[in-house]
């Protein structure tokens, strides 16, 4: 019987092929308390799981970093970076010898407490990417379980593959026997070790049952340019071994058992996402000029240095945002010490990107880290949030630390001499934080003038994510000389909406007429100043939202770099003189997003 799961988009595409269940990845353990004669021996156990799953990861670590560029994306290398971190981390293991040495819990179900306890706290934190790294907690917790238990965590064995219909078979894909047909992976959650595996093995797509369009499965899937969809809760339940399945990235669809005829109409919808492909990867080197000659940035959206690979393949034009916190992330060491990278790691790292983007600018955004995920692990950890999205986090947490945030406009600055450089402020709201970060921008540069070290000037951004900003712009173009709109967040605080929460995440909407004001209102009043301004959130990568952007008066967008090429084909159609009056009607429409779906 054919049926269908709905989950979160996070990778475009068809993929029709055979589905592939990994082993479940939870697993029962046994409670029992231990007499006080075998505490030691209960820890031991503990500590010779850690040691062989990090021999494990650093074997895996070692594979990554033999493979080029093409075969294992960078996130992979970083998301085994944190497994090594997290496997390594006191808090982990400190509490596991807590339960057993003053609870008497045996070794498997103080490592599940432990792992209870240290979930909470992630629960609590106010960034979405940092709060789906519990996913990545509970993943090396199951390691050191399985490894307790003498089992790897390992994928299932693939399962007997189908022959690929022949050309006269082409409306019934499921005919014939063979080695030829695709493989989808389905699992209830996917590790970086699992990653690799599935990139080594070519399955077509993926879905799990857990995730956000900001877990580490949606990135890698991003990366890979693979169609995918987490977030399926039950899929993995649902699916059986072998069933015919169609993932479809678009629409956040998984399809089981699909009949005949669904399966053709997926079958060319394939081909024709093929075909567009094709299409769109002529346009690389075409400048991005609409009907009516006028030139549009598209830029991309990385997160190290070595994305600006893809971002010069795709044909972007500079970086329009560097997620700089990315650097630091994972860097705590196993005594509880602060290790963040230090001033010359930064600036090799932002020295890499400018390289990479071969003369072309880089738009590298200050840290985005908040109070209740303190990377120095210090006693604001223990601290109640009560409501931590809108806590210490971005520049509010930089300025709270002067010394890190002057290494890091230090590093910033010192790469400048390598190339152009515009240094974006996040998450901007008071005119105080704008002359705190000013006076700081100008003692980085005499503490580097005093050292006689060499750098360069670089333009001055801030991000319009908070509604007070977007509504206090004339204050804000007095001190900079562009803005970049982070739309993702600026939805998230007008509507007041959780994008996390699954209860109301139904109500985020990136065409409420709220949103559109802000967004027209910030376009427009750059114009007026001659000041320039991007748009660096999922908007700009949305070709839905591509016309009303260019009707607006946007002429910079920066996205990432698998929907540059989608984005200039939009721009390369658009004649913006006949799209002024259209898109301030949608603007100006109660309900904006029947004007843009028709």
């Amino acid at each position: 019987m054919t049926f269908a799961v709905h989950g979160l988009p996070v990778a475009r595409g068809i993929a029709i092929g055979r589905a592939v269940l990994v082993v479940s990845s939870r697993i029962d353990v046994a409670h029992y308390f231990i007499k006080p004669e075998e505490i030691e021996t209960e820890i031991d156990r503990v500590r010779t799981a850690r040691n062989a799953v990090a021999e494990e990861l650093a074997k895996l670590q070692t594979n990554v970093a033999q493979m080029g560029p093409n075969d294992a994306p960078h996130e992979l290398a970083a998301l085994l970076e944190v497994h090594q971190m997290l496997l390594q981390d006191e808090a982990l293991s400190g509490g596991v010898k807590h339960w057993i040495s003053e609870r008497l819990y045996n070794a498997e179900w103080a490592l599940t407490t432990q792992l209870e306890v240290i979930a909470r706290q992630f629960d609590e934190m106010e960034d979405e990417y940092l709060r789906e790294r519990k996913a990545d907690l509970e993943q090396v917790v199951e390691r050191l379980l399985h490894r307790m238990k003498g089992t790897a965590a390992v994928l299932a064995p693939s399962p007997p593959r189908r022959k690929r219909a022949s050309s006269d078979e082409d409306d019934d894909l499921t005919a014939g026997d063979g080695i030829d047909v695709p493989l989808v992976l389905i699992a209830h959650d996917l590790s970086p070790a699992d990653m690799l595996q599935f990139k080594k093995s070519v399955f077509a797509g993926f879905v799990t049952d857990v995730g956000g369009r900001t877990s580490h499965t949606a990135i890698v899937a991003r990366s890979m340019d693979v169609p995918a969809v987490v977030g399926a809760r039950t899929a993995s339940q649902l699916v059986r071994q072998d069933d015919w399945v169609i993932i479809d990235g678009d629409a956040g669809v998984m399809i089981i058992d699909p009949s005949p005829i669904i399966l053709a109409e997926y079958g060319f919808k394939q081909r024709q996402g093929d075909l567009e492909r094709g299409r769109l990867a002529r346009l690389r080197h075409k400048p991005a000029v609409t009907l009516d000659g006028q030139r549009v940035e598209l830029l991309a959206n990385i997160e190290m240095p070595e994305d600006t690979v893809g971002a010069m393949k795709a044909g972007a034009v500079g970086v329009g945002l560097f997620r700089s916190e990315f650097l630091f992330m994972g860097r705590e060491s196993s005594a509880r010490q602060t290790r963040l990278p230090d001033e010359e790691e930064q600036y090799q790292a932002y020295k890499r990107a400018v390289e990479g983007m071969q003369g072309m600018p880089v738009t590298i955004r200050t840290i985005d880290v908040g109070a209740d995920k303190p990377l120095d692990n210090k006693s604001a950890n223990k601290q109640e949030h009560l409501n931590p999205a809108l806590g210490l986090r971005a520049i509010r947490w930089s300025l709270a630390d002067p010394a890190m945030f002057l290494t890091q406009l230090r590093a910033i600055l010192r790469a400048a001499a390598h190339g152009e450089i515009h240094l974006l402020i996040p998450m901007l709201a008071h005119a105080s934080e704008i002359r705190q970060t000013l006076a700081l921008l100008a003692l980085a540069r005499t503490e580097l003038d005093n050292r006689g070290a060499v750098h360069g000037q670089v333009k001055l951004g801030a991000m319009i994510e908070i509604p007070a900003a977007a509504l206090t712009l004339r204050t804000f173009l007095k001190h900079f000389d562009f803005l970049s709109i982070g739309t993702n967040d600026l939805i998230q605080y007008t509507l007041a909406i959780d994008r996390a929460d699954e209860s109301v995440a139904h109500l985020y909407d990136p065409a409420h007429p709220a949103v559109l004001k802000l967004v027209a209102d910030t376009i427009a009043e750059c114009r007026r100043q001659g000041k320039a301004v991007a748009v660096c959130g999922e908007m700009a990568g949305d070709v839905a939202f591509t016309r009303l952007l260019l009707g607006l008066g946007l002429r910079s967008f920066s996205m990432h770099p698998s929907r540059i090429l989608a984005v200039k084909q939009e721009v390369l159609r658009a004649d913006t003189s006949k799209l002024e009056t259209w898109a301030r009607s949608v603007v100006d429409s109660d309900d904006p997003g029947a004007m843009l779906a028709g």
